[in-house]
C-alpha cells in the first residue's frame, strides 16, 4: 500500500471526530495562548492555526466569519480578531513554535508545547483599560 497523495494524519479517528478535535485544540491555543499536548497533534493544529491568523489579519467581516467557523466559541473567534491578530501584524508567517516537552509518563507518548512566538499577554490592554 502507498502512500502518495494523502495529507494529514488521522490520529485513529473519524472525519467529524477528527475535525473536533482539531477545532478544540485550536480554540485552547486561542484562549489560553499556549497547550501541551501529543506532538503529532501539535504539528498538526499550527498550520491549522496559521491559516486562522492570516485570516484573521484581515479582519473584515467575511475572514472574521471564517475564522468563527473554524473555531469552536465565538469568544476565542473574536479574540484572535481583536486582540491576538493585532499583536501579529509585524511578521508574516511563523508565528507559532512548537517546543518538545518529554515523555508523557502513563503510554511514553512524546509531548510538545505549542505557543506563539510573539509576546500575546493582554496585561497591556488592561492596564490601558484601568487608565481610562
Amino acid at each position: 500500500m502507498h502512500r502518495h497523495g494523502y495529507q494529514g494524519r488521522k490520529f485513529h479517528r473519524e472525519t467529524d471526530q477528527r475535525t473536533a478535535l482539531i477545532k478544540g485544540l485550536a480554540d485552547a491555543l486561542v484562549i489560553h495562548g499556549k497547550i501541551e499536548t501529543t506532538l503529532p497533534k501539535a504539528k498538526e493544529i499550527v498550520p491549522y492555526v496559521e491559516k486562522l491568523i492570516t485570516k484573521a489579519k484581515v479582519g473584515d467581516l467575511h475572514n472574521r466569519r471564517q475564522v468563527i467557523s473554524d473555531l469552536n466559541t465565538i469568544a476565542a473567534a473574536h479574540k484572535l480578531v481583536d486582540e491576538i491578530a493585532p499583536k501579529l501584524k509585524n511578521r508574516s508567517s511563523g508565528h507559532l513554535r512548537v517546543k518538545r516537552s518529554g515523555f508523557r509518563r502513563g503510554d511514553n507518548a512524546e509531548m510538545a508545547i505549542v505557543e506563539f512566538v510573539d509576546d500575546i499577554s493582554s496585561k497591556e490592554t488592561e492596564t490601558k483599560a484601568e487608565a481610562k
